[in-house]
């Protein structure tokens, strides 16, 4: 039987073994993964994001990680127009493109096309920049509620990014971004979703607890210290917004304690975890799948790859 779906996008929280059931896939059929992870477009970020290691990339080709540096910049945009041209390519290959990860927005912009904000425009962000280092970012923030209440209410008060991203649209467009952003496009690729939803958020906890712990057992605070000592560097560039990342600069820059970095750390990975499944239950047509019932989650895949492959070999 053959499928009309490009590729298969597979999704998941942190820690719920999105990679390990890939990887496994692609043993089985003729594949290659294609990262959908905001993290892992770094290079030199390594063990504080999970990355594959060489062993798994020499496995399975995979794709859209260690491509920009720590202090350079990565949109949905551009992770929707990097996807679409590699679905193309590896399925001119033969081969069944696996999306994989959890960076939700990614997928939001592939399966639903991309809403139309206008690029950063370098006046409008120096002009937002001066009034925030001549009023202050709570100025700013109640001015985005004047304007944009939606957002407003959507963002944390001292989020200096999307604060002043979502006037910086304002300023060029006289719209709120909320409104900008419902503007949905066309569906970019069709896609065979799947999400993997841990049925027992305990020891999803636990696992990312323990994970927290091995990466600093394994050097994630050395990985931050040459991170920080990098030209260019800042504590408030996306890299370093990054889950753990952030918490970790504010303990080598003294700002915390260890224990209320690693206490922060922990709690910010769950967070994420949270919004990633909470997210995942609204994404419609996509099929959600136990991970602890590996060999039955590891049979739909295949059973979706051979679909996806016998339509490539006609």
């Amino acid at each position: 039987m053959m499928s009309d779906s490009q590729a298969i996008l597979l999704l998941g929280p942190t820690a719920s073994g999105k990679t390990a059931l890939a990887l496994r896939l692609a043993e089985e059929i003729p594949s290659e993964i294609i990262s959908i992870d905001s993290a892992l477009v770094y290079r030199h970020m390594d063990i504080g994001t999970a990355k594959p290691t060489k062993e798994e990339m020499a496995a399975v080709p995979h794709h859209l990680i260690d491509i920009i540096e720590p202090t350079e910049s990565y949109s949905a945009a551009d992770f929707a127009r990097d996807c679409v041209r590699l679905v193309a390519e590896i399925r001119n290959r033969g081969k069944v493109p696996l999306i994989v990860g959890g960076t939700m927005l990614y997928a939001k912009a592939v399966r639903e096309g991309l809403s139309p904000l206008p690029a950063t425009d370098p006046a409008v962000r120096e002009k937002i920049g001066a009034e925030l280092n001549e009023k202050g970012l709570p100025a700013l923030y109640e001015r985005l509620r004047s304007v944009d209440p939606k957002t407003a209410d959507r963002l944390a008060p001292a989020d200096t990014q999307r604060i002043t991203r979502a006037l910086e649209v304002f300023e060029m467009t006289g719209k709120p971004i909320s409104e900008l952003t419902a503007q949905k496009g066309e569906p970019l690729l069709k896609l065979s979703s799947y999400a993997l939803l841990p049925p027992d958020r305990a020891a999803l906890h636990a696992r990312i607890e323990e994970r927290f712990e091995l990466m600093i057992k394994n050097g994630f605070l050395d990985e931050v210290k040459k991170l920080m000592a990098m030209p260019g560097m800042h504590a408030d560039l996306p890299s370093m917004r990054s889950v753990g990342y952030r918490q970790a600069w504010n303990y080598l820059s003294g700002l915390t304690t260890f224990d209320a970095f690693k206490e922060a750390g922990i709690a910010a990975t769950r967070q994420l975890a949270k919004r990633q499944m909470t997210w995942m239950r609204s994404m419609q047509g996509t099929l959600l799948l136990n991970p602890d019932e590996k060999v039955a989650s590891l049979a739909v895949l295949k059973k979706e790859a051979e679909q996806i492959l016998s339509g490539l070999q006609q």
